[in-house]
């Protein structure tokens, strides 16, 4: 049955969307979440990051220490879209990604709180960048034994992860006049050879989690059209299902003497915890869980669908919004009522 609450988690999901909190501006989102959750009776930290951006903590007074936390992200891609709304759906930046995936948590917090179950809630910056806000609330755990993290997952629970290995392939090499090559050496050229020795490599796959796949996103280089180039370089991005160790090498190996490899990211392959009767899945996109290892044992689920966030589309399904309230609720009682041994 669908949680109907005196919380209107439609007008709350449209007002979050409507502040635009794009990663390194959340400072005002942030704010109005702390305003509603404590007009709702939450004693509410503003956990310094970095400058006026903080992570919102929310736990009941009585209650400090939660044994479970729900939480998820306030920050958003680019460029920001205002909300707009149909009989069915939340459109907006956001709107899945995950500011609808706040207040279903809240709404959920309400609900176990009506059963005197409280668990706290956790809404962090910087989870499309860095991770920097989970990195901070990682420094100062409060000893929750779960954490539910919300993600756009339709709704089922993640039985893992992948991981991201973010490289940098730089090649350089000497300018010259284009009308005579032969007294230059071609940074892009170079680029070019080691770039298709990385794309030919046999990359690994899992049965859990399925292939590691690569991105060349962001190739840059060059002056002018009549300058040999002198320096090069592309961005690629690999989706991980285990550890990255071996796959460095082989990067390296194949850029051989064309380019450097710079690692500059490495998010790890997770695995995560389950509960019975819930139906899962396999999440490609990284999340702040990895980052977030001192506040409990881990579960990915949330509403909404991957596949619209980042979008200009975004948008998440009102049905499916309700429902991840109840199912929220009920993760945290079975989980809750298992560690009980009850």
């Amino acid at each position: 049955m669908l949680y109907a609450s005196h919380m209107d988690v439609f007008a709350l999901a449209r007002k979050l969307i409507d502040i635009d909190s794009t990663t390194g501006q959340e400072s005002a989102v942030g704010s109005a979440l702390a305003s509603e959750l404590s007009s709702l009776g939450y004693t509410v930290e503003r956990m310094p990051v970095e400058g006026d951006r903080f992570n919102v903590w929310a736990t009941h007074s009585q209650h400090p220490r939660p044994e479970l936390v729900l939480s998820t992200h306030m920050d958003t891609v680019p460029p920001f879209i205002p909300s707009s709304e149909t009989a069915d759906r939340i459109y907006g930046r956001g709107s899945c990604d995950a500011k609808g995936i706040i207040v279903a948590q809240i709404a959920a917090a309400e609900k176990l709180s009506s059963l005197d179950i409280h668990v706290g809630l956790l809404f962090l910056v910087g989870e499309e960048r860095d991770s920097q806000g989970a990195q901070i609330a990682n420094q100062q755990p409060r000893g929750a034994k779960f954490l539910i993290n919300g993600e756009p997952t339709e709704n089922k629970l993640a039985v893992a992860s992948k991981g991201t290995l973010r490289v940098e392939l730089v090649a350089h090499g000497k300018m010259a006049h284009s009308a005579y090559p032969e007294l230059g050496d071609s940074a892009i050229e170079k680029l070019l050879d080691a770039l298709e020795s990385v794309r030919k490599l046999k990359l690994p796959t899992s049965p859990k989690a399925g292939p590691c796949t690569m991105n060349i996103g962001l190739i840059e280089g060059g002056r002018a059209p009549n300058v040999i180039p002198d320096d090069a370089r592309a961005h690629l991005l690999f989706r991980l299902v285990g550890p990255a160790q071996e796959l460095r090498q082989q990067i390296t190996a194949a850029a051989g003497d064309k380019a450097a490899a710079e690692f500059k990211l490495e998010i790890p392959f997770m695995e995560f915890t389950t509960v019975p009767g819930i139906e899962t899945m396999i999440a490609a996109f990284t999340t702040d869980i990895p980052a977030l290892t001192a506040w409990g044992k881990p579960l990915l689920i949330g509403p909404g669908s991957i596949h619209v966030a980042h979008t200009e589309g975004e948008y998440i399904e009102k049905q499916q919004l309700l429902e991840a309230v109840d199912l929220y609720a009920k993760i945290a009682c079975d989980l809750l009522v298992a560690a009980s041994g009850n």
